[in-house]
């Protein structure tokens, strides 16, 4: 099984896929660890990521799809994953049905968390990670960029019937309920 988690900061994708994990033992791909990890394995692909974020810069869509491609290429995930920032833009989402189509494989299920957006700088202020954007005018950045980049994702998800929006307000475990009710 194969599913997306969207939702901006401070919605609980994190805590979701957790959970996720957990209950249904599906691997957790998730693009910040695919890049942590190849930075310090210093492989090709690493290396290129490690030189654009020393500048500030984000990592283009291609070099994103190369990465998780080659992590896909990993046996625990040929009974599919939950992924978890990716893809952030429509080419993104494009590129991983090809991929997955190359293994008989397609997204099953997209969960978008709602989430209010005074509770997201509630939630992000409160649990003390200490980003130097963790700021109420930071998150307010953050949560702009990510209106401008997701919508266009989800909207590629909605035609194609796979999102289903969850009410991220209520405790891990209600939440959680709401997302497992799809899975049966």
């Amino acid at each position: 099984m194969n599913i997306v988690l969207f939702g901006p900061p401070g919605a609980g994708k994190g805590t979701q896929a957790d959970m996720l994990i957990q209950k249904y033992h599906i691997p957790h791909l998730s693009t910040g660890n695919i890049f942590r990890a190849a930075i310090k394995n210093e492989t090709e692909l690493g290396l290129k990521v490690k030189s654009i974020l020393d500048e500030g810069g984000l990592v283009e869509d291609q070099l994103t799809v190369d990465l998780v491609a080659e992590e896909l290429a990993f046996a625990r995930y040929n009974s599919g994953a939950i992924f978890d920032g990716f893809p952030r833009t429509v080419f993104q989402a494009e590129s991983l049905d090809k991929l997955l189509a190359k293994k008989d494989a397609r997204i099953d299920f997209v969960f978008s968390l709602e989430v209010p957006k005074e509770e997201l700088i509630r939630r992000i202020l409160s649990r003390g990670q200490g980003r130097t954007d963790d700021t109420e005018e930071g998150i307010h950045n953050r949560l702009e960029v990510y209106n401008k980049e997701t919508a266009p994702v989800l909207a590629y998800y909605k035609e194609k019937g796979l999102v289903h929006d969850i009410d991220g307000i209520g405790t891990v475990e209600e939440i959680f309920g709401r997302i497992a009710g799809f899975l049966h």
